[in-house]
């Protein structure tokens, strides 16, 4: 008993989980889908590929209320031919800052106050007053969309800028969405209120309960191709996870659907234990020069060696399904030696050798090689832009939307002391008038 827990996640920490499979279409869009990417898992139409997939809540702690305005992981782990890939994000599709190494600033923001264990409006604002990127993320974050009505009507995305690479070495950026076929459901802070009266628990209930019953939810994924440059012509730029790429100039192509057929049998060995990464890709997919992936990147897999072990890759829920074998060894709880099971020399973990030991797999098409110029340097980026798309999306929102927006703004800042609020009705202003002077007049009646 006195050993049953172990650390809880930093972040999403309160989730749900389910198996699955992922079918490809075979295509990207209405092209061959080995036109942008050698990924095994897409190439051929009706092929399945199992999936595990874990949905969170972010900023509180694991047995916290689901009904808290908060953005929800939306993690996918793909077992495929090759090993596992990871496609690890959140059901809003852009983030609060750029720079990875303000990271840790916005989760201390959002989480308790130190002193006070209480999550404190004023310390939120006042950070994202000083952070003019995060207009865009807190539009969405305090409009209806950012509360799920539950984890099977959120779409997902994978937030970050990636890349996917052809048999011939050439790559593309690519932006992940996920479309739930069972539609998008939100909730106003008010209906919220009253489903957390009743049972805080709502989220992973739905879930739980429609995959039990047959009703298994299902998302189709769709990408965003651009070709891997610079893209001057636009207004942002393409590697900013504070920005979207607009679906005119940019079409969401379908590219497969996944299905959630079967319910963990137990929570801890399967949900808890689950680990996701950035960093966990197969042949045909890449990382990007997004700095804040790049992070995430390094951070994800450090925080799931110190929360799960150093061996985590080896339990069955992060396990691969087929045989990916390397030379690494020992470390806490280690119980599988890669290779020996399949006949290699147990006295050889070096490569290369003669003596029968591992050797490394063929590669499947010409490597990606990237053109790099220029001086690297720590500094902002050129095309910040930090206001327009946050307009975009307050004018694209519904009326109900936008009232409630106002609403849950001014409800929050009423809250804080005035510069604070000063900071943010001029950025509210700057992404559309209209926008600031509705919480400026908000503020003034509260």
């Amino acid at each position: 008993f006195d050993r049953e827990r172990i650390p809880e996640r930093v972040v999403h920490a309160r989730g749900a989980g389910a198996h699955g499979y992922f079918e490809a279409y075979g295509q990207i869009g209405n092209d061959p889908a080995s036109k942008y990417t050698r990924a095994k898992l897409f190439q051929q139409k009706g092929k399945i590929t199992p999936t595990f997939v874990r949905f969170s809540t972010v900023i509180h702690g694991g047995n916290s209320p689901e009904t808290l305005r908060d953005p929800r992981g939306f993690a996918v782990k793909f077992y495929t031919e090759d090993g596992n890939w990871d496609l690890v994000g959140n059901n809003l599709k852009i983030f609060f800052i750029r720079d990875p190494l303000k990271f840790p600033d916005v989760v201390h923001a959002f989480k308790p106050d130190p002193v006070t264990n209480r999550q404190d409006s004023e310390r939120i604002f006042d950070f994202i007053s000083q952070t003019p990127e995060a207009t865009h993320m807190i539009t969405w974050l305090f409009s209806p969309w950012g509360i799920p009505a539950s984890y099977r009507f959120m779409e997902g995305s994978g937030v970050n800028t990636y890349k996917m690479v052809n048999r011939d070495g050439v790559a593309h950026l690519v932006k992940y969405h996920w479309i739930p076929k069972q539609g998008v459901k939100l909730l106003t802070q008010a209906q919220a209120e009253q489903i957390q009266a009743k049972n805080f628990n709502h989220a992973t209930e739905d879930l739980y309960s429609a995959i039990e019953k047959g009703d298994y939810p299902e998302w189709e994924l769709r990408v965003q191709i651009m070709s891997d440059d610079e893209h001057s012509e636009l207004d942002f730029d393409p590697l900013d996870p504070t920005k979207i790429w607009p679906q005119d100039k940019f079409p969401w192509l379908p590219v497969g659907r996944m299905v959630l057929n079967k319910n963990p049998i137990n929570y801890f060995a399967e949900v808890e234990q689950a680990a996701f990464g950035t960093g966990v890709l197969v042949d045909g997919l890449d990382f990007s020069e997004d700095k804040l992936l790049q992070g995430r990147t390094l951070s994800y897999s450090d925080t799931q060696r110190y929360r799960v072990g150093t061996n985590y890759l080896q339990l069955p829920i992060n396990q691969p399904k087929t045989r990916v074998a390397t030379n690494l060894r020992d470390g806490q709880m280690a119980y599988n030696v890669d290779g020996v099971a399949a006949g290699e020399n147990p006295h050889v973990n070096y490569e290369p050798s003669s003596l029968g030991g591992l050797k490394e797999a063929p590669k499947a098409g010409k490597d990606y090689t990237p053109y790099v110029e220029g001086r690297v340097e720590r500094k902002k980026i050129s095309r910040t832009n930090d206001f327009k798309q946050a307009g975009d999306r307050y004018r694209s929102f519904k009326d109900w939307e936008r009232d409630d927006l106002i609403l849950n703004l001014v409800t929050a800042l009423k809250q804080c002391k005035p510069d604070i609020q000063a900071r943010m009705v001029d950025h509210f202003t700057k992404a559309d008038p209209e926008y600031g002077a509705r919480v400026r007049e908000g503020l003034k009646q509260a």
